[in-house]
């Protein structure tokens, strides 16, 4: 009897994902960037492949999966359009991870299960004007009143801020206790002083929505605080080598769509008479991706393993991040050479990429901030 081996969960998930972005997202891709705008029917359709519930269980309406799982969905969704992969990943894991951590059962109801289903969005609000990385720079104060909070303060560049139902919000409680002081906060959208500013507009990931809060004498429920006193930037960290690891999966989506298109173009484009991938500097091009893809893939994924086994991971995920989300500045650079002046035309897809690539630049920490991170994990200081 033959033994064949089953294919793995993995597997029928990137096929599956994969015909989604082929289908659904890649012919749209073009309208969506240039309409400027949140696209809530494409939010609606991929909530209809169960992404959105992808990292939590079944008691909520998810589907109990992993991490690896996760990032395969993210990394074909972005292969077709950043702007979906990015409003798709602050859906599964930013915007939503807090509420199902320490929501109440109520919550649980009202907002975490109809966002799985894709009735509700999420977002995320960490970043002030004057605290990115630094998170002890925080300003916006939460300040107990009875059985209330009042928050006043901002928040700044906030994906889906203009669009979303609830937020999460990251909040300093007490100034003295430094970032032990710092806490999560669920606000709904309609609460009065939460303010949403105009959307930014942008140089890509134009069909994601990101713009200010602000936030004046806003008084919410005492159990919104999502999670003990003081625990904020610890639950904060328990998450984070999933948010690197996710954002290189992105990259890789990324940089997989400007080869595919590199290595088509190099096929079909000729000059003096040849095809130009028959010239050595473009198939050194070429190589190049192809290698550096692989390399992220493996770094990405081992990582992904890691953190689903319940390991520590965070310079593991660091590196992935670091590494894949250059491997996707440098082949959408490179395909821009490739495609040479028609890469200037916005009829090209290539343009996208080489814009879209410098989200990745940003979020999960910069190169520069994981340079520092990944010494000091390796023993530099």
């Amino acid at each position: 009897m033959f033994n064949i081996p089953k294919p793995k969960p993995e597997d029928l998930i990137r096929k599956t994902f994969a015909r989604f972005t082929d289908e659904e997202i890649i012919p749209r891709a073009r309208e969506m960037d240039e309409a400027n705008q949140f696209p809530r029917w494409m939010f609606e359709k991929v909530a209809t492949t169960g992404a959105f519930g992808i990292r939590y269980p079944k008691s909520v309406g998810g589907a109990g999966g992993t991490t690896t799982q996760f990032c395969v969905i993210v990394e074909e969704l972005a292969r077709g359009s950043m702007s979906v992969a990015a409003f798709t990943a602050m859906q599964c894991l930013m915007g939503t991870n807090f509420l199902f951590e320490y929501g109440t059962p109520d919550q649980h109801e009202r907002l975490l299960k109809p966002a799985i289903r894709g009735e509700k969005v999420a977002s995320f609000a960490l970043t002030e004007a004057d605290a990115a990385t630094d998170l002890g720079g925080v300003k916006t104060m939460a300040r107990p009143d009875g059985d209330s909070w009042i928050i006043n303060g901002s928040k700044t560049w906030i994906t889906n801020a203009p669009v979303a139902d609830f937020y999460t919000v990251l909040c300093q409680t007490d100034k003295s206790k430094g970032l032990k002081g710092l806490n999560f906060f669920l606000i709904e959208r309609g609460t009065p002083g939460l303010y949403v500013s105009k959307k930014f507009d942008k140089l890509g990931t134009r069909a994601t929505e990101i713009s200010e809060l602000a936030f004046t004498d806003v008084r919410i429920p005492f159990e919104n605080r999502l999670g003990r006193e003081g625990a904020g930037v610890g639950n904060l960290l328990r998450i984070l080598a999933v948010i690197r690891v996710m954002t290189a999966a992105l990259s890789i989506g990324l940089a997989r769509a400007a080869y595919d298109h590199s290595k088509r173009y190099a096929l079909e484009r000729f000059q003096f008479g040849k095809r130009i991938g028959s010239f050595q500097l473009v198939q050194q091009k070429i190589a190049n991706m192809a290698t550096d893809i692989w390399a992220s893939e493996l770094m990405t994924y081992k990582t992904c393993e890691m953190i689903d086994r319940g390991e520590r991971a965070l310079k593991e995920a660091s590196m992935a991040k670091y590494f894949a989300s250059e491997v996707a500045c440098r082949a959408s650079d490179e395909a821009t050479r490739i495609f040479g002046a028609y890469s200037y035309s916005m009829e090209y897809d290539v343009q996208r990429f080489y814009r879209d690539c410098r989200f990745l630049l940003f979020g999960g920490g910069t190169s520069e901030i994981l340079q520092t991170i990944i010494s000091r994990e390796c023993g530099v200081f």
